[in-house]
């Protein structure tokens, strides 16, 4: 579709509706604008605004509507997958300055929240009262609540609290055409009609721009014990995943890390750590409550459980400051990979069974491209992080023959039941896969659902589909 450009008389009009301290119109101010934190992507925006009301995003939105100018709305900038980049330059919408915690409702366990909040902010607001909201992506201390709901992102605790779908109750929403909704009811039941809530999550800024969120809270549990279970192979380590909960245990996280990755973050961060000869995968467990006894009593069943699949050690975090320093090492991993060497990462996710045979392959596939990878993320949901490594692989062969490796992760991952994304969403990057998982059928629903709220197609155009 055909976009037209932002004129200055179009420019004079957005800088009516949201002030000049809220406009930057040239490539100096806008650089930080033009990418995400996928790979080495850069595409320019005509226009950055910061809108502040819901009311100056309605009318920005009628505008762009009227006009056929391309809308990009962007949280923190810390996507994986392309999704807030201007790929049809026109105007991007800022979401930075809706970062207000507008209410925590102690007595219904619910708070209201702006999407330009931190995620970690809000963790530890609603924490302070004794609450917990669970969703806690490794950027939690910078990305915003609205990416993560755009996104449907995740974190290690998930696995037993729930995804974000599970939390977010109500939203309003700025449609392509300018009117403001609220997508569902501040209640824990809902059954009145589509579920527009659901739909929204996930959608990556395509259908409307999410401008209030209310959440669902869950008390905070007051003790946890962490312990880091180390492995000679991927596969013993990715086999054990099952087995603990198959034992009826439910972690609050259990992440998956390979010894590649330990040792990236140990050089990169300065991390005092011994790693053992011999030791190729580490699981980081964590099991949470308000029992002692009981949270004991299920790091007892499920160091059995590692037992069973070729454990060589078991380190039980013996202080608060021992904890940090473990979950540091896995919040940390990404960043101490991608500073290595030129990458690419892909978000696969599988039924936790299947997980041996996804690490597998994904070596497997390695050798006979060329490529090396590291392989991280949140086994206990079968969702691992493949970073793509180009090390000694040649230009030529990661430019024209890359592609074709990815596509046989792919394909192996759908063949073992899964999907192309766990948490970090389709966007611009991986939308040439979808059509592995997905068929015809699927196109045309999701096309006719973009069609109804997004007639001209303005909104993030060229993401997803």
């Amino acid at each position: 579709m055909a976009y037209n450009k932002i004129t200055g008389d179009i420019l004079e009009a957005i800088t009516a509706i949201v002030g000049a301290g809220a406009v930057l119109s040239t490539a100096a101010t806008m650089e930080s604008y033009s990418h995400d934190e996928t790979e080495d992507l850069v595409y320019y925006p005509e226009v950055v605004v910061k809108p502040k009301t819901t009311p100056e995003i309605s009318l920005l939105m009628k505008l762009c509507n009227e006009h056929l100018i391309a809308v990009t709305p962007r949280g923190a900038g810390t996507g994986l997958a392309g999704g807030a980049l201007a790929i049809n330059g026109g105007l991007m919408i800022s979401m930075e300055r809706f970062d207000q915690i507008l209410d925590i409702d102690e007595q219904n366990l619910q708070a209201t929240v702006e999407p330009g909040v931190i995620t970690e902010t809000f963790i530890n607001a609603v924490a302070e009262k004794g609450l917990l909201y669970p969703v806690d992506p490794a950027s939690k201390g910078s990305c915003f609540i609205g990416g993560n709901v755009a996104n449907c992102s995740g974190g290690p605790r998930v696995v037993k609290y729930g995804t974000i779908r599970e939390y977010i109750l109500n939203m309003e929403v700025v449609l392509p055409s300018g009117e403001v909704i609220w997508t569902g009811a501040n209640t824990l039941k809902y059954a009145s009609g589509y579920n527009l809530t659901q739909l929204f999550i996930g959608s990556e800024g395509t259908l409307g721009i999410v401008t209030k969120i209310v959440t669902k809270l869950i008390p905070k549990p007051t003790l946890d014990a962490l312990m880091l279970a180390s492995f000679n192979s991927n596969e013993d380590a990715c086999a054990a995943v099952s087995a603990i909960f198959r034992a009826g245990v439910i972690p609050s996280a259990l992440e998956f890390m390979e010894r590649r990755g330990m040792e990236w973050v140990i050089e990169h961060d300065n991390i005092s750590f011994e790693l053992k000869d011999g030791v190729q995968a580490f699981l980081l467990i964590e099991a949470d409550g308000n029992n002692q006894d009981v949270i004991f009593a299920d790091c007892e069943k499920i160091n059995q459980v590692l037992e069973q699949y070729n454990c060589q050690d078991v380190l039980f975090a013996d202080s608060s400051a021992q904890k940090a320093d473990l979950w540091r090492i896995r919040q940390t991993m990404g960043v101490s990979v991608k500073s290595n060497s030129v990458y690419k990462e892909e978000d696969t996710v599988v039924p936790r069974a299947a997980l041996p045979q996804l690490i597998k392959g994904i070596k497997e596939t390695g050798a006979k491209y060329g490529f090396e990878s590291v392989c991280y993320g949140h086994a206990g949901d079968g969702n691992l992080h493949v970073n793509i490594i180009k090390g000694n692989m040649s230009d030529h062969d990661w430019k024209n023959n890359l592609k074709a490796g990815i596509t046989e992760i792919f394909e192996l991952t759908v063949s073992l039941g899964g999907t192309l994304s766990g948490e970090h969403g389709i966007g611009l990057v991986q939308k040439d896969f979808m059509p592995l998982k997905y068929t015809p059928a699927h196109f045309a629903i999701w096309k006719g659902i973009k069609s109804v709220f997004d007639p001209n197609g303005i909104l993030n155009p060229g993401k997803i589909f």
